[in-house]
């Protein structure tokens, strides 16, 4: 009997009993479908994750700062004059012109450079209504997630903003196309308490994200430097030149061991350093854990299948125990009767796990586009439940080999069979 024969015979005999066959692929079903969803969720929550994280910041960046000091083992921390606010509630020591040099000259770092922090007051287009607002600089290899536009030039002179899509309407455009290419005026007082206007053009509208566009605009490096240039006028020089934080790229080829290399240097030299993944790290891990401990149950269903897998071929082959003789009498090998049951238990496997995903497919990307549309809708670019072809390739490879597993021993007990006494079998 050759392969092909057996792979036909395999599929023609699990029909034989209909109703057995289809109750143990529901079951199998079951686990599939829910493997499909559970998978597809973590894949379109990371994959959303990781656009997040591009639109903070890049792969090769650090935010270093300087922590503060003379802290006793009670957690007091001893007054110091020179601290500069890096947050709410959180303050650290200043970096100042030196500690930028230093941080310039660490093997490993490709540039280091000052982040700038602006507090402008207001923002207001063609003399409407002032509005309240927040901006920040933006971070080498940011990636935004836009609504429209484009996104910033590093290196343009012209003062370029991405603006926050909900403050489209407020400030009087019809849509996020249409505040492209116009100019706003961003009010910033300075240490002297005089109130200036700095310029700026819209060149994107930032999507709502986890990573920002409710609240917060965008400047390019041009932007900040005028932004800053304004309020620092009757600052002291020595505050002018102290800064929260810094900005530090490296070699974004570079392995995680020289990564490691590079934050230990670092910490040496007094600094502390954290890359975008610190940041939204521990919420990714949580989302993770929570797809994990689906897929146990997954797998648990399937597991569960698995026994429904034993039980519906070792009934087969109790009933068809002459067949099994009379094959054997024939001059089938113990391998070939082996092989027979086994493809039996694939089949059984590749059919429940193909409707499981077909299912879970069908059922996620719907869920999934009512939910972008409803409830998650203020989330643009999230598929809650997003499907790639290896995600479900894998569930299926992964479901038909615990069906092959729960074969063997049914396969095994018909190979055994002596031909004689399967014979006599009645």
């Amino acid at each position: 009997m050759r392969a092909i024969d057996i792979v036909r015979s395999a599929i023609r005999t699990t029909f034989r009993s209909r109703l057995r066959t289809l109750l143990t692929v529901i079951a199998i079903f079951i686990g599939a479908f829910t493997l499909t969803i559970t998978n597809g969720l973590g894949t379109g929550i990371n994959a959303y994750i990781d656009d997040t994280v591009a639109s903070i910041g890049a792969d090769d960046v650090l935010t270093v700062s300087k922590t503060p000091g003379n802290v006793t083992d009670g957690g007091i921390r001893e007054y110091n004059p020179d601290l500069v606010a890096s947050g709410p509630h959180d303050e650290v020591e200043a970096l100042t012109p030196t500690d930028i040099k230093e941080l310039r000259g660490v093997d490993g770092v490709e540039s280091a450079d000052p982040q700038l922090p602006v507090d402008v007051d207001s923002i207001t287009y063609d003399g409407g209504k002032a509005y309240e607002f927040n901006i920040g600089s933006s971070v080498p290899g940011k990636t935004l997630q836009l609504a429209a536009g484009s996104q910033l030039d590093a290196d343009s002179n012209a003062f370029e903003l991405a603006l926050p899509v909900n403050y489209v309407d407020p400030l009087g455009f019809s849509d996020a196309k249409d505040a492209i290419d116009k100019e706003v005026a961003l009010a910033i007082t300075d240490a002297e308490g005089t109130q200036s206007t700095v310029t700026a053009v819209i060149v994107g509208v930032a999507e709502r994200s986890l990573g920002g566009g409710d609240g917060s605009g965008t400047a390019n490096d041009a932007l900040t430097t005028e932004l800053d240039k304004v309020q620092s006028i009757g600052v002291s020089q020595f505050d002018r030149e102290s800064y929260a934080q810094a900005t530090v790229v490296f070699d974004i080829d570079s392995t995680p061991a020289e990564v490691k290399k590079l934050r230990d240097a670092l910490t040496k030299l007094g600094y502390d350093s954290k890359t975008v993944e610190d940041e939204i790290g521990a919420f990714k891990s949580v989302i993770d854990g929570i797809i994990l401990t689906l897929n146990a149950f997954s797998v648990i269903a399937l597991l569960a299948a698995g026994f429904g897998v034993v039980n519906t071929l070792l009934t087969s082959v109790q009933e068809r125990t002459r067949e099994i003789g009379l094959m054997k009498a024939m001059g089938l090998s113990s391998r070939k009767v082996f092989g027979l049951f086994s493809t039996e238990a694939l089949f059984l496997g590749f059919l429940g796990s193909a409707l499981g995903s077909l299912g879970g497919i069908v059922i996620g990307s719907a869920v999934s586009g009512t939910l972008a549309t409803g409830l998650l809708g203020d989330l643009p670019g999230l598929t809650l439940i997003a499907f790639t072809p290896v995600s479900v390739l894998s569930v299926i490879v992964l479901v038909m080999g615990i069906a092959f597993l729960s074969g063997t021993l049914p396969a095994a007990r018909a190979a055994r069979q002596n031909p004689i006494d399967a014979l006599r079998y009645e």
